[in-house]
């Protein structure tokens, strides 16, 4: 793990339906796109606590995730740490509490990284499939494009490159082998 840099963290559980979408646009960045500087990229689950390490090693986190907000389902928020520690209805799953809570508590050390959470509205985060709700692979390529804006506006150049599609990656995830690299 780099001291310092920008890590963009994919947060979720994509055996529920839409509460993967994170997963998934992590990895459509990952497949798609070229950063210089380079950006780590890593598929967090439910990592939770666990992220701690991540909001203390880097200068800028940006965690990809579903956001419990009353709005349509699909609708994209690109909310700041402050943002989210004030954001009470934000915290509707385990994962979901576990982010903020780190937040809250690197929030008090010396050293916390610039975080933002890119997060999409949920259709379906019930449902045990391995896919997302037509609503959601709609909207991914609107979350992709809010983080590619952020990583831009840090100072990262980004190249477009021919990788997997969403279905591709999505597929990926379904087979026996979990082939997804």
């Amino acid at each position: 793990m780099l001291q310092g840099g920008t890590v963009v963290i994919g947060i979720g559980n994509i055996l529920f339906k839409d509460e993967g979408v994170g997963i998934y646009a992590a990895r459509y960045l990952e497949e798609n796109y070229d950063f210089s500087p380079a950006v780590d990229i890593i598929d967090g689950g439910t990592l939770g606590f666990k992220l701690m390490t991540y909001y203390q090693s880097y200068d800028r986190v940006i965690i990809l995730d579903t956001v419990s907000i009353e709005d349509e389902p699909g609708s994209v928020y690109n909310l700041p740490a402050d943002a989210l520690m004030g954001l009470g209805t934000y915290r509707q799953t385990a994962h979901e509490v576990e982010v903020v809570e780190m937040l809250e508590i690197c929030s008090m050390l010396d050293k916390m990284a610039e975080v933002n959470v890119v997060g999409i509205v949920p259709e379906d985060i019930e449902t045990v499939d391995i896919s997302l709700t037509p609503m959601l692979e709609k909207s991914l390529p609107f979350m992709v494009n809010e983080t590619l804006e952020l990583l831009k506006k840090g100072g990262i150049d980004v190249k477009t490159r021919k990788g997997r599609s969403l279905k591709e990656i999505i597929a990926a995830y379904n087979s026996p082998t979990m082939a997804r690299l």
